[in-house]
């Protein structure tokens, strides 16, 4: 039985236009493995970000999306910035660091929502009410959590957008 590997996360997405900030928990395997986020090709976060901009982000290489995603006022990070985990999911995090979101403010002074994907990362959304953001916990976006249909992920999704 092999242990858990100790893990980094990618570094935010972010700038001093970002209004909304999608916080996930941490990457899976594909976005590790690729260097971006939400790399899995089942996963419906690049499909959602294209419906809530207009803008077929997610037929975009990858490098071309982050610049379209930030001039939209999106930013992108997670909540934890290491862990140990085998796999992909989110029950398999051991020793799980928080990200530094001290700078957070300065960083993107006109950051008004925080959005969770999925309840792992919606767990730290107290802490972000707290320092006066506008919170949103949305369902996941990992093929992982079928609950849902896209329609209606895409649905809740849009809340983001609500003032």
């Amino acid at each position: 039985m092999s242990s858990s590997i100790p893990l980094t996360g990618l570094a935010p997405v972010i700038d001093s236009h970002t209004r909304i900030l999608i916080l996930g928990s941490f990457p899976g395997e594909a976005s590790l493995k690729a260097q971006q986020y939400y790399a899995h090709p089942r996963n419906a976060l690049w499909p959602i970000l294209s419906a809530l901009t207009g803008e077929q982000l997610a037929a975009l290489p990858y490098v071309e999306r982050l610049p379209r995603l930030l001039a939209h006022g999106f930013g992108l990070w997670d909540v934890l910035g290491a862990c140990e985990r085998k796999g992909s999911l989110d029950s398999a995090i051991r020793k799980p660091a928080a990200n530094d979101f001290e700078r957070l403010r300065e960083l993107c002074p006109v950051l008004e929502t925080v959005g969770f994907n999925g309840q792992t990362s919606g767990k730290f959304a107290a802490q972000f009410s707290a320092q006066g953001y506008r919170t949103v916990v949305l369902p996941s976006t990992s093929p992982a959590y079928a609950a849902l249909s896209f329609a209606e992920k895409l649905a809740d999704w849009r809340r983001l957008q609500d003032s």
